[in-house]
């Protein structure tokens, strides 16, 4: 975790003021600053365009009944892209553009889909566990606080049958 706050509070704007200093003296400060504030702007418009037709996707998921799975995880990816869009620099816009090409977000939404099963009846969701497939699942409780015993409880695929039983409730 160490590594990655290094990498993105650190390294990245160093870059991105290497980057920025090439360019100014390339073509110069004004209009440097004009370049930066601009890609801003029309990068947070691709992205409400792209993020309204998400939306209005989900939407016609939803009321067909499905899960829109692929669609959540495109609107995450375009959240990204927005925030790298809409911070200073050459480096991350050309990320959060590259984010913004509908090929490469299917490709995200795969590989992350891949890694997520989501289950509607009992709304939880699972993950997919290392190389061996274990599938692992965290049910929503009332409690605040579940025990670490319940992370790694197999999912029962027992879904639509009556279990009977007693509970006692400790406070």
């Amino acid at each position: 975790m160490f590594q990655l706050l290094f990498v993105l509070f650190i390294i990245i704007p160093i870059i991105e003021i290497a980057v920025i200093m090439q360019v100014g003296d390339l073509i110069g400060l004004w209009p440097t600053v004009a370049l930066v504030i601009l890609s801003a702007w029309l990068g947070a418009k691709f992205v409400r365009q792209q993020g309204l037709a998400t939306l209005q996707s989900v939407q016609t998921k939803m009321a067909q009944g499905e899960m829109p799975s692929g669609e959540i995880v495109t609107g995450l990816v375009l959240l990204i892209s927005g925030v790298l869009l809409v911070t200073p620099g050459f480096v991350t816009d050309i990320l959060g553009l590259s984010l913004l090409i509908p090929s490469v977000r299917a490709g995200i939404a795969k590989q992350v889909q891949k890694h997520i099963k989501v289950n509607q009846m009992a709304g939880s969701a699972s993950f997919q566990h290392g190389a061996s497939g274990n599938v692992y699942q965290h049910e929503n409780t009332d409690e605040p606080f579940s025990s670490k015993e319940d992370i790694n409880k197999p999912i029962s695929h027992h879904q639509g049958e009556t279990l009977e039983g007693e509970f006692k409730r400790k406070d």
